[in-house]
């Protein structure tokens, strides 16, 4: 029993390693994974104890288990049943449809990556690019039960959205978006969903994937989880704030959670949207087509970042956010037990219209629109204008200098992207892009 044994190297080496790897695996890894796992929930909890809306246990969990947990609910596999019998699917194919779905919607979320990371370059980016002015988020969150889902509703002028809600927010809560087919490709679909972002297919009329969807949205909501949704579904073509679509709302409103849900509607501006050329092309072509070219894209994002390292660049304008009154879904249906989702889109939208902040670009392109032979002229049309959106409870979000600075701002914007002539003459070039910023400002003055 005692005696030695003579093995090759080879094997010897090869014991060795099984070995190691085993200690590693049984004993060292699962050490290791308690103790980073024990820190992790201390720091959560102080977290949490700051936050108004703490992270919910649903979307710390392992996005594995809450894959499973979608596919195998309920409904799920109701639907699954469904659409194998309509389709003459055989089941275990149709389940794995839904699988594969619930695979793409599911997001993960890092506390590290959104707290740690996304935050701190939110920040940066949005004050590097823009001066950014927006109203108090805890006058709008002030009196909501902390038990009840908060979602955000939004106006969509730009992705840029997503970066400057994420800051704004960022000592309330962590948000959970509802991302488009836009960001759906590697590296950027790990990094958002790694944020906690979902990704839907705005187009897709495969009854399972809606089904599929629609029960992940109603599980997030009945867990708390805090949401933000853009109800237009997509960008806005002319600067103005469009009808809702139905699909996330009415997700909602089916799912009937135990807890209330309370809809907040924030209202987003900008002196100058990044997209504004492409879009406003899409609006003139009458589709959403978007026809960026990815050389120009790439060139204008590495120019604009060489001039901020340098310093040499001096933003874009103004950028602004305001929060509207909280609207809660068990209120709004008390008062209209017969209400749809269409009746709560029309409300929602016209809440988030009422906050559309008026900028100092927009308010310039609206003056321009009656044609000021004078500077003198101009500012006492925007003058009138303000009065005249003050009076109709507009959020204005222009310099404390007063009119003249405003003047001033929205000008050097107008002029220095060639637009606008140093005589006031709108150049042609530059009469879709005018047209897009007052369309937000006179569409104010009809709500």
């Amino acid at each position: 029993m005692t005696a030695p044994v003579a093995v090759p190297l080879w094997l010897f080496s090869l014991i060795i390693a099984f070995a190691v790897t085993s200690f590693a695996s049984n004993f060292l890894f699962p050490s290791v994974r308690w103790f980073l796992r024990r820190r992790m929930e201390r720091a959560l909890a102080r977290l949490n104890q700051r936050l108004d809306r703490p992270i919910d246990l649903f979307k710390l969990a392992e996005r594995q288990d809450r894959i499973a947990r979608l596919v195998y609910d309920a409904k799920v596999l109701e639907a699954v049943s469904e659409h194998a019998a309509e389709t003459g699917m055989p089941g275990p194919v149709a389940f794995e449809e839904a699988r594969r779905y619930a695979r793409e919607i599911v997001p993960g979320f890092s506390t590290t990556l959104y707290f740690g990371v996304a935050i701190r370059l939110a920040r940066w980016f949005s004050r590097a690019l823009y001066r950014v002015r927006f109203g108090r988020i805890d006058i709008a969150l002030r009196g909501i039960d902390p038990k009840a889902t908060v979602i955000f509703v939004m106006n969509h002028r730009s992705n840029m959205d997503y970066v400057l809600v994420t800051w704004l927010v960022a000592g309330r809560a962590s948000i959970s978006y509802a991302v488009g087919e836009w960001a759906h490709f590697w590296p950027m679909s790990g990094l958002i969903r790694a944020m906690g972002a979902y990704f839907i297919r705005r187009s897709s009329r495969n009854a399972l994937y809606r089904r599929v969807l629609a029960r992940y949205v109603q599980m997030a909501t009945a867990e708390g989880i805090t949401q933000a949704i853009f109800p237009e579904g997509g960008l806005s073509l002319d600067g103005r704030v469009g009808p809702a679509k139905l699909g996330l709302l009415s997700y909602i409103m089916t799912g009937e959670p135990a807890r209330d849900v309370v809809f907040v509607p924030v209202g987003l501006a900008y002196d100058r949207v990044l997209e504004d050329r492409i879009l406003t092309d899409a609006a003139a072509a009458g589709n959403r087509r978007f026809r960026g070219k990815p050389l120009s894209i790439i060139g204008f994002t590495l120019a604009t970042l060489g001039r901020i390292v340098l310093r040499r660049f001096n933003g874009f304008g103004t950028a602004a956010a305001a929060f509207g009154a909280p609207v809660s879904l068990s209120a709004f249906r008390a008062a209209q037990p017969q209400a749809t989702a269409e009746d709560l889109g029309q409300h929602l939208m016209q809440a988030i219209g009422r906050v559309v902040p008026v900028v100092p670009v927009a308010l310039v392109a609206a003056g321009l629109r009656e044609t000021p032979a004078t500077r003198e002229a101009l500012l006492a049309g925007m003058v009138r204008l303000a009065a005249e959106l003050a009076a109709a409870g507009a959020v204005l979000k222009l310099p404390p200098q007063g009119m003249t600075a405003t003047l001033d701002e929205g000008l050097a914007t107008l002029i220095g992207r060639g637009l606008v002539a140093a005589d006031l003459r709108v150049l042609p070039q530059g009469q879709r892009i005018c047209d897009y910023y007052a369309a937000a400002v006179l569409q104010r003055l009809t709500v």
